[in-house]
C-alpha cells in the first residue's frame, strides 16, 4: 500500500446533463472522469441515474433506454481506468424482470459491482416504487452483467489494494432512512461512503442535506461522498441544483455551490489516519454488531501529488477562522469555564477566591471568569481577592495592568512584593546571590503559590487556577508551584486561544474602561518574568525564546493527542499549514521540543487540579488523558528521526 500519510483524494462530480439522452450524458460524464484524473481523484461519485437522468418518468420502462445505458458502461468504465479511479455512475438495471436503481462501481476498466438502492422514496413528489423494485434485503449474489459475473447486492464493500481504503455505497433515500445502509457498511469497514443522490430543491432542503452528509459521516466516523442531479434534470415539477459535498467525521471538507448547468467537480483530501484513530478510540463503535459483507477488490494508480493538500488545515487548529464562529465559541467557552467554578462554589459554600494577577494572559483571564462567575451567583465582586506579587523580574507594564484591571473591575487588590522573602530564602538554603538558575525561578512560582494559598485560608476561600492547556502538555509550570490550585478554570484552554477570549471579553463581556486595559494585557508578549529586568525595567525573558512558538506547540498538540497522528505526519503537516512562516527544520526541532516534553512532563499532569473539559482536547488524568508519568518518548522520536 503506497499511502504514506493517509490522505485519500474524494470527488463528488455533477456532469450537465439532458434527459434520457444518454449519448450526450455518455459524454458529459466521460468528461467529469477526465476532469477528476487531471486532479488525481482516486474515488469519484456521480449523480443517481446519471446515465440517464433522474427524472425519466415512465421512460424508464422503454428498452431502448435501458439498453443505450447499459451500452454506454464499458466507454466509461475503460475512461475510469484511464483516469486511474474508482467511479461510481447510476443507472437502470434489470435484473430478473425487475428493475433497479444501481450504482455501478466502475474500476480496472470493468465494472467491479452493482449496488441497489434500498429505500426508494413514494410519497409527495417522488414516484419511485412505480419504476423501480426495493433493494432492501438482497444481499450479495453474482449476475451475467454485460458478458461477465458481477457480484450485485446491497453488502458490499470495496477496497483498493493502492490506498487500502474501503468503500461502500448507498443512494439517495438510503442516507434519509431511519436506519442508513452506511451504518452498516462502515461497521464491516467501510472508511469512505459514496452517496449517488437526485435530491431536488425546496425552500431550507440544502442546509437540512448538508446536515444529513454531515452528520452521517460523523456518526460512522467516516468520510462521505455526496453528489446530487444537476439542473439539466426536468423542471415539470421539482427542480434539482446538483449539490455535491465531501464530509469526514463531522466536518465539511469541500462544498459546490448549485445550480451550475455545466456541472462541477467537488474535491477534498479525507484523512483515513483520523478515521481509524477515532474508532480505534470510541467504544460505541467497538462494541456494535458487525453485519457480514462481501469484499470486492478494486485498485487505483499511485498518485504524484501533495498528499492531503486539498482539505483545511489551519495554522490555529483551537481557533474558529471565521469570526462568527469564533466569536460563539468564545462565548461558549466562557460560559463552560464560569459554570465549572460556579458548581465549585456552590458545593464549597466559599463565597470568597484568591486568584493571583500577573497582567498576562492566563492570570487576565481566570480574572475575568471569576468575575463574571460571581455577577451570575450576585456575588459582590469584592469576594474575589486579586494579588500582585511583584518579585524580580516583574515589569511596570504588567504590574500596572494587573493593579489597573482589578480597580476597574472592582475586585478587591492586594500588593504583596516577594523579593525579601526570597532573598532570605536564597540564604537559607545557601543559593549564591545573581545564580540565575532554575531554582532562582522556581522558588519564585512557590513563593507566589505559597502565599495564595495561605491568603486563602485566611480569606475562607480557595485558590483559582490559572494555568492553561498549552502549558500543561509542555510541562511550562512549576510543579507545587503555579502548577497546584484548588480550582483550575483555564486548564481546558490553549494558549493561542486565550488572547482571542480576552479580545472577546474586551470587546462583549467587560467594554468600556476595563477593555482597554485588555487589550494592552491581549498584546504583551507572553513571558514568565522570572529573571531580572534590565536597567530600562524591560523584562527580555520571552516563553516562545526558550520552548518555542505557543502557535506550533498547540498544532502540534491538537493533531498528536485528538487524532493520534505520528510525529512524521505531523510536521508534514504543519509544513502544509505555516508554508512560508517556518521552514521544515524549525518545525521539526520545536516538535522535538514537544514530544519530549509532553512525555516527560507527564507528572505534573498526573496530580493536576479539577478544572473544566472545553474542547475536544483536555489532558485531565481523571477523563481525557491517561498516560503514565515514566511512558517513554523513543518511539515517537524515532518516527520523527530522532534518537532518545
Amino acid at each position: 500500500m503506497k499511502n504514506k500519510y493517509g490522505f485519500v483524494r474524494v470527488a463528488a462530480g455533477v456532469s450537465g446533463l439532458k434527459v434520457a439522452d444518454v449519448d450526450h450524458n455518455l459524454r458529459a460524464l466521460t468528461a467529469t472522469i477526465r476532469q477528476a484524473a487531471r486532479h488525481q481523484v482516486e474515488f469519484l461519485v456521480l449523480p443517481e441515474l446519471g446515465v440517464t437522468g433522474y427524472s425519466c418518468g415512465d421512460l424508464f420502462a422503454q428498452k431502448t433506454l435501458l439498453r443505450a445505458s447499459r451500452e454506454a458502461l464499458p466507454t466509461l468504465a475503460q475512461e475510469a481506468k484511464r483516469a486511474g479511479l474508482v467511479a461510481v455512475v447510476g443507472l437502470p438495471l434489470t435484473h430478473r424482470g425487475r428493475l433497479y436503481n444501481c450504482g455501478v462501481v466502475l474500476a480496472g476498466g470493468k465494472v467491479a459491482g452493482l449496488v441497489p438502492k434500498q429505500y426508494l422514496p413514494n410519497a409527495s413528489e417522488y414516484y419511485e416504487r412505480r419504476w423501480f423494485t426495493p433493494g432492501l434485503g438482497l444481499l450479495a449474489t453474482e449476475v451475467e452483467f454485460l458478458g461477465q459475473k458481477v457480484p450485485f447486492g446491497t453488502n458490499l464493500l470495496f477496497m483498493d489494494a493502492t490506498t487500502g481504503t474501503v468503500m461502500g455505497v448507498e443512494i439517495c433515500e438510503d442516507l434519509w432512512a431511519v436506519q442508513p445502509p452506511s451504518g452498516n457498511l462502515c461497521l464491516a469497514g467501510a472508511k469512505l461512503i459514496l452517496n449517488l443522490s437526485a435530491s431536488n430543491e425546496i425552500l431550507g432542503k440544502a442546509s437540512y442535506r448538508r446536515d444529513l452528509v454531515r452528520q452521517q459521516s460523523a456518526r460512522c466516523l467516516a468520510a462521505y461522498a455526496y453528489a446530487s442531479a444537476g439542473p439539466g434534470e426536468s423542471s415539470t415539477d421539482v427542480v434539482f441544483s446538483g449539490h455535491a459535498m465531501v464530509a469526514e467525521n463531522g466536518t465539511m471538507l469541500a462544498e459546490s455551490s448549485r445550480f451550475d448547468f455545466e456541472g462541477a467537480l467537488t474535491v477534498a483530501d479525507v484523512d483515513l489516519d483520523r478515521l481509524e484513530h477515532d474508532r480505534r478510540t470510541n467504544t460505541s463503535f467497538s462494541v456494535a454488531k458487525v453485519t457480514a459483507a462481501v469484499t470486492v477488490p478494486t485498485t487505483t494508480r499511485v498518485p504524484v501529488r501533495l498528499p492531503g493538500s486539498l482539505r483545511p488545515n489551519s495554522p490555529m487548529p483551537f481557533v474558529p477562522t471565521d469570526p462568527g464562529l469564533r466569536t460563539q465559541a468564545c462565548r461558549e467557552i466562557f460560559s463552560i469555564q464560569s459554570a465549572g467554578l460556579a458548581k465549585r462554589l456552590r458545593h464549597t459554600g466559599a463565597r470568597k477566591l484568591v486568584v493571583g494577577v500577573s497582567g498576562g494572559l492566563d492570570s487576565t483571564l481566570a480574572l475575568l471568569v471569576a468575575v463574571h462567575t460571581f455577577d451570575a451567583l450576585r456575588l459582590p465582586r469584592k469576594g474575589i481577592l486579586a494579588v500582585t506579587m511583584p518579585g524580580f523580574g516583574t515589569t511596570a507594564r504588567t504590574r500596572g495592568n494587573a493593579e489597573k484591571l482589578a480597580r476597574s473591575l472592582g475586585v478587591s487588590l492586594e500588593k504583596i512584593p516577594i523579593t525579601p522573602a526570597l532573598q532570605r530564602h536564597f540564604r537559607d538554603i545557601r543559593h549564591p546571590a545573581g545564580r540565575h538558575d532554575i531554582t532562582f525561578e522556581n522558588s519564585q512560582a512557590r513563593e507566589r503559590t505559597q502565599i495564595l494559598m495561605d491568603l486563602a485560608n485566611r480569606e475562607g476561600g480557595f485558590v483559582l487556577g490559572t494555568g492553561d492547556l498549552s502549558e500543561a502538555a509542555l510541562g511550562w509550570c512549576t510543579f507545587n508551584g503555579d502548577h497546584m490550585s484548588m480550582y483550575h478554570v483555564n486548564i481546558g484552554v490553549p494558549k493561542t486561544l486565550v488572547r482571542y477570549l480576552i479580545d472577546w471579553c474586551a470587546d462583549e463581556e467587560f467594554a468600556g474602561a476595563p477593555g482597554k486595559i485588555l487589550h494592552d494585557i491581549a498584546a504583551t508578549p507572553i513571558s514568565p518574568e522570572l529573571l531580572p529586568v534590565d536597567r530600562q525595567g524591560r523584562q527580555k525573558q520571552k516563553t516562545e525564546s526558550t520552548i518555542g512558538p505557543y502557535e506550533l506547540h498547540d498544532y502540534f498538540l491538537y493533531h498528536f493527542a485528538r487524532f493520534g497522528l505520528g510525529p512524521s505526519k505531523i510536521a508534514y503537516l504543519a509544513g502544509l499549514a505555516f508554508a512560508g512562516r517556518y521552514d521544515r527544520p524549525v518545525i521539526l526541532r520545536w516538535l522535538e521540543v514537544f514530544l519530549r516534553r509532553f512525555f516527560s512532563q507527564q507528572f505534573k499532569r498526573s496530580a493536576m487540579p479539577d478544572g473544566p473539559k472545553v474542547g475536544s482536547v483536555a489532558l485531565s488524568p481523571r477523563g481525557d488523558w491517561r498516560m503514565p508519568s515514566d511512558a517513554e518518548a523513543a518511539s515517537w522520536l524515532k518516527d520523527l528521526g530522532k534518537k532518545k
